[in-house]
Parts: structure tokens; C-alpha cells; sequence
């Protein structure tokens, strides 16, 4: 993925050089770097690895999702404070990921840590189940659930 980057910055530098304009323009530059992307994914097959922006939109997706969580548990926390009773049951519960790796499953435990409602309390030792506690464990395990599975399937998009 580096190597596909610094190569499509040396076509951009290269077009810029071609162009022979007496003031170098950063417009020129951004052409250039346009033609590179498509000349880069006219060959991408030819290094053996992935189109190095399919990561770049990955990486994109995976923060738009998270922000669309973090602000769906926002106004479910949100909704339980401002209640006159409250009723909840918070309570822990346990998932196995699929996730392999040490990024990959430190990523999920982050972003499950920061969105509102569920804390990742516990990894076990081999990195394949954690120990959840939720703030209503009747009504949040399965928002927190298929929360996972899409952290997840945004994680292996990226890393993989």
C-alpha cells in the first residue's frame, strides 16, 4: 500500500515536471496525481496486493460507522438518564470475536470502550472473548451485539 502512494506521488511529480510551466501549479499537481490513481489501478493486479485506496475508503467507512454508533448509544444513554425512574439492569456478558491480532482486536475493544453504554472490561488471554458490561442488558446486548459485528466487519476490511 506505501509503495502504490509514493509511486502514485512520483507519477503527480512527474507530470508536474512534464508540464514545463515556468511557476509549478499545485492544480497541475493534483492532475497529475489524478492520472496516477488511474494509471496505478490499471496495473494494481500486477503487484500482487490491493488497490491502496480501497483502504483509504475502508478506513473512511469505519470512522463514519463508528460516529453513526457512538451517536445512536449517545441518545440511548441519553434517553435512560433523562427518565424520572430509572430502569435498568446493567449486567456483563461475553462475545467471541473473529478478529485475530493484536490491532484488530485492541481496535474493537476501543471502539466498544468509547461508545457510550458498554465497556470492554476483560480480553482473555488468547484475545478471542471479551467480558462486556452493559448498561441495560436487556435492551443493549443486541444493539451492542450488532454493533460488533459491523466494528468488526470494518476492521477486517481495513487490516485484511
Amino acid at each position: 500500500m506505501a509503495m502504490q502512494f509514493i509511486l502514485n506521488l512520483f507519477i503527480a511529480t512527474l507530470w508536474l515536471l512534464l508540464q514545463d510551466e515556468i511557476v509549478p501549479q499545485f492544480s497541475t499537481f493534483l492532475i497529475g496525481f489524478i492520472v496516477g490513481i488511474g494509471i496505478l489501478y490499471a496495473l494494481h493486479r500486477f503487484y500482487g496486493t490491493q488497490f491502496y485506496l480501497r483502504r483509504v475508503f475502508s478506513i473512511i467507512k469505519l470512522l463514519w460507522l463508528f460516529n453513526w454508533e457512538l451517536l445512536l448509544s449517545s441518545y440511548s444513554v441519553l434517553r435512560q438518564i433523562t427518565t424520572p425512574r430509572l430502569q435498568i439492569t446493567p449486567g456483563i456478558f461475553t462475545y467471541k470475536t473473529v478478529l485475530k491480532g493484536d490491532w484488530e482486536v485492541t481496535a474493537l475493544a476501543l471502539l466498544l470502550t468509547l461508545t457510550p453504554g458498554s465497556v470492554v472490561m476483560e480480553v482473555s488471554e488468547e484475545g478471542d472473548v471479551f467480558y462486556i458490561h452493559a448498561m441495560d442488558i436487556e435492551q443493549s446486548k443486541d444493539a451492542v451485539i450488532r454493533s460488533i459485528g459491523k466494528f468488526e466487519q470494518a476492521i477486517m476490511e481495513v487490516t485484511r
